[in-house]
C-alpha cells in the first residue's frame, strides 16, 4: 500500500497548491494589485497550514477513516471556493475579504492535516529517513507540477471556477480511491461510501455546470446582456450590450462604453497627431480594441503603424466580431497595420524601430505588472524609440478622483527626461480624464484639426490644458520600478472611490 499512498501524496500537493494559486488569483482579479493579494493570501494559507499539522496530532481512531474524511473536506470546500468567492463578489463586494481569509483559513488547515496523516498511516512500513525524503519529495513534486499547469493551462482554458471543481474532485478520487484500496481493513463503512458518492457526484455536476453558473453570476454584476466572454492567459473578457450600447470589460473594469468612448479617444489622439504634420510612423502600445488606431487612420500621411497588445484574444476578437469591427471602423484590418503580440516592455526592448508618434493606451495601474508600465524605467526605454521631435501620449487615470495617481505619471515622465503637457477630458462614463503629452521639446497646440472629429475642435483644445483647484497638480514622487508606488497610490485613491 505505500506506493499508493505516494501517488495520493502527489495528487493531495497538487491540489493543495491549487487552491492557494486559485484564491490568489481571484483575489488579484477582483481586487488588484497582485503582488498584495498573493502574499496575504499565501502566507494565510502557509499559516492555516501550520495551525492544521499541529491539529493533526489531535486526530485519533481510525487513522483511514479520517483521512478519507479529510479529503473529502477538502475537495468540497477547495472545489466550491472560486465558484462561491466569485458570487459573493457579484452579490455584495463587501464581505468579500472576509469570506476570502476564511476560506483560505479554512482549506489551508484541512489541507495541514493531510501529510502528516499519509505519514502516521505509513510509518509502520517505511523507515522514518525513507519516509520523510519519499513523501516531502512527492509532496514537492506535485506542487512543480500544479504551478507550471495553472498558468498555462488550467486558469486560461477551464477559469478559476472550474479549475477548483477540478481539483475538488481530485482530492474526492483520492478518498475514494483510499477508501477502495483499504476495504479489507476498513470493512463496509456504508456511511463513508454514501460521503464519498454524494461529494463526487456534487462536484461533478457543479463542473457540469460551471459555465452557466459563471454566465448568471456575471450577467448579475453587470446589469447587462453580456454578448462575449471568456478568459484568455492574461485577463477576463467580457462585452455587453444594452439596446444600442457596447460596453467592453477588462477584468471586470470598465474600458469603453460606445456611447461616449470617441471622447475618450480623440482626446487621447488628436491633441498630439494633430500638431505633428511630419508624421509617418506610429506606435500604439494597448488598445487592442482597435478604436485608437481608428483615430490615426484618418491622418492620411501617416504610412505605418504598429500595434504593441499582449493579449491576442484581443485583437482577434476586435478583429473577427461585426459589432465590433463597426465600432473601430474595421481598423484592425488596414494594410498600414502590423500587430505584434507581446509585452510591451520586453518588445521594446529587443526592438531597433524608431516613431514618429507613440500612443501608451493602457489599463490603469491597478497592478505591477501594468505598473511597470507607468515607470521611470519603462519610459526611459520608450524614449529611445521617440525621433527628436516626436511625441508621445499617455492615458493617466482621473486627475478629480485618482488627483495623486494622475500627477505620479507626470512626476515619473519628467524623472525619465520628457517635457510633460498634462491635460483633461470629460468622458461621461468615466468622469474627468487625465492624459499627458510628452516630448523632447516644449509642446505647441495645433491650429487646426485636419480630420473629422465629433469632440475634439481647435477652440477647445486650451481648456483641456486647463487643470481647476481641485485637480491641480500636487507634490508627488516618481513611480520607479523597484518599489512601484504608483500602484498602492492608484489603489488607495479608487479605493476611497469605490467605497462611497
Amino acid at each position: 500500500m505505500q506506493r499508493p499512498l505516494l501517488v495520493s501524496v502527489f495528487i493531495v500537493a497538487s491540489c493543495g497548491l491549487a487552491y492557494e494559486l486559485i484564491a490568489a488569483a481571484m483575489a488579484s482579479y477582483l481586487l488588484g494589485d497582485s503582488v498584495t493579494q498573493f502574499s496575504t493570501v499565501i502566507g494565510a494559507y502557509l499559516f492555516a497550514m501550520g495551525i492544521g499539522s499541529w491539529l493533526s496530532k489531535h486526530v485519533g481512531g481510525n487513522l483511514l477513516v479520517r483521512f478519507i474524511q479529510i479529503e473529502l473536506l477538502v475537495g468540497l470546500a477547495g472545489g466550491i471556493s472560486a465558484g462561491l468567492l466569485f458570487l459573493l463578489f457579484t452579490l455584495h463586494a463587501g464581505p468579500f475579504r472576509f469570506m476570502l481569509y476564511g476560506l483560505v483559513l479554512l482549506i489551508g488547515i484541512l489541507v495541514g492535516l493531510e501529510i502528516p496523516l499519509i505519514m502516521r498511516i505509513l510509518k509502520r512500513e517505511v523507515a522514518f529517513k525513507d519516509l520523510v525524503a519519499q513523501v516531502l519529495s512527492f509532496d514537492y513534486i506535485g506542487a512543480l507540477a500544479v504551478s507550471v499547469l495553472f498558468p498555462l493551462l488550467l486558469a486560461p482554458h477551464l477559469g478559476l471556477v472550474r479549475s477548483a471543481l477540478l481539483f475538488g474532485l481530485l482530492n474526492a478520487l483520492v478518498a475514494a480511491w483510499a477508501l477502495w484500496l483499504f476495504r479489507a481493513q476498513l470493512g463496509t463503512l456504508p456511511a463513508l461510501r454514501a460521503q464519498c458518492a454524494a461529494v463526487i457526484g456534487a462536484l461533478a455536476v457543479a463542473f457540469g455546470f460551471a459555465g452557466t453558473f459563471v454566465s448568471l453570476a456575471e450577467a448579475n454584476l453587470y446589469n447587462e446582456d453580456i454578448i462575449h466572454a471568456e478568459s484568455s492567459p492574461y485577463q477576463r473578457i467580457v462585452v455587453t450590450r444594452w439596446r444600442d450600447e457596447t460596453r467592453l470589460y477588462l477584468n471586470h473594469n470598465l474600458q469603453f462604453s460606445s456611447r461616449d468612448e470617441y471622447r475618450y479617444h480623440e482626446a487621447l489622439v488628436h491633441p498630439g497627431l494633430a500638431a505633428l504634420p511630419g508624421a509617418r510612423k506610429v506606435l500604439v502600445l494597448g488598445g487592442g480594441d482597435g478604436m485608437a488606431l481608428r483615430e490615426i487612420l484618418k491622418y492620411p500621411q501617416v504610412e505605418s503603424i504598429t500595434l504593441v497588445d499582449l493579449d491576442p484574444r484581443m485583437t482577434e476578437l476586435f478583429s473577427q466580431s461585426t459589432l465590433l469591427r463597426e465600432l473601430n471602423a474595421n481598423a484592425l484590418a488596414s494594410p498600414k497595420l502590423k500587430i505584434i503580440n507581446a509585452d510591451a516592455l520586453q518588445w521594446l526592448e529587443a526592438s531597433p524601430e524608431m516613431f514618429d508618434f507613440v500612443v501608451a493606451d493602457f489599463p490603469d495601474p491597478s497592478n505591477h505588472s501594468l505598473g511597470k508600465l507607468y515607470s521611470t524605467a519603462f519610459y526611459r526605454l520608450l524614449k529611445q524609440h521617440v525621433a527628436d521631435t516626436g511625441r508621445v501620449v499617455v492615458q493617466a487615470t482621473s486627475p478629480l478622483h485618482a488627483r495623486e495617481s494622475f500627477w505620479t505619471v507626470v512626476a515619473t515622465l519628467e524623472a525619465a527626461g520628457w517635457q510633460t503637457a498634462p491635460y483633461h477630458a470629460l468622458v461621461p462614463s468615466f468622469g474627468e480624464w487625465g492624459f499627458i503629452l510628452a516630448g523632447r521639446r516644449e509642446y505647441r497646440p495645433p491650429q487646426t484639426i485636419p480630420v473629422a472629429t465629433r469632440f475634439i475642435t481647435p477652440d477647445a483644445l486650451p481648456a483641456l490644458f486647463h487643470f481647476p483647484a481641485d485637480m491641480a497638480r500636487v507634490a508627488t514622487e516618481p513611480n520607479r520600478l523597484d518599489n512601484q508606488n504608483l500602484v498602492r497610490i492608484f489603489e488607495r485613491e479608487w479605493g476611497r472611490v469605490q467605497a462611497q
